[in-house]
């Protein structure tokens, strides 16, 4: 597959992301497919939800779980690999619930994504969209994801937004 940059899905829960990004990805050689969701919760819920994730992915696709150290994840792939994160959203909650600091690993991912000579789908949900959230805590993650969205968007080659299993064009 010839490099295509980056391409950023934005979306609500649900609204066919990751199927678009399996779509896109359909006939590249060399996939890497990044999870960053945390597997240990205790809820058996979220890993039949993971499960069906890991269902649906090509069985020769390679898979990574990182739920923190996506810059070296990315930094540690060969330019012929398209990959999928997924998602952008999980990855930053998984940040902030450690305490580490959010710019500045941030910037670090940017940068990663800026250096990466592979092509990249990048999956992310768009927060800004439902009511304020009523804890502290909500509003943080919520700015926090409406800005790394913002600057992803700003350096992807192309944003889709899908709704309702559509995508729209942005960019």
């Amino acid at each position: 597959m010839p490099h295509e940059g980056v391409t950023l899905l934005l979306g609500g829960a649900r609204s066919g992301k990751s199927r678009r990004a399996l779509e896109l990805a359909a006939r590249a050689d060399e996939v890497c497919y990044i999870a960053t969701a945390r597997e240990n919760t205790g809820d058996a819920e979220w890993m039949q939800r993971i499960a069906r994730h890991r269902r649906e992915r090509p069985a020769h696709w390679q898979t990574r779980e990182v739920p923190q150290a996506l810059a070296q994840a990315l930094q540690s792939l060969p330019a012929s690999t398209l990959v999928i994160v997924d998602c952008m959203t999980l990855w930053l909650t998984n940040i902030m619930l450690q305490g580490e600091n959010v710019l500045a690993a941030s910037e670090r991912v940017l940068q990663a994504l800026a250096d990466f000579q592979g092509s990249a789908i990048l999956i992310s949900n768009e927060t800004g969209m439902g009511i304020v959230p009523e804890y502290p805590l909500g509003r943080e993650f919520r700015d926090a994801q409406g800005r790394l969205n913002q600057q992803l968007a700003a350096m992807a080659d192309r944003v889709e937004l899908i709704v309702a299993g559509l995508p729209l064009e942005l960019k």
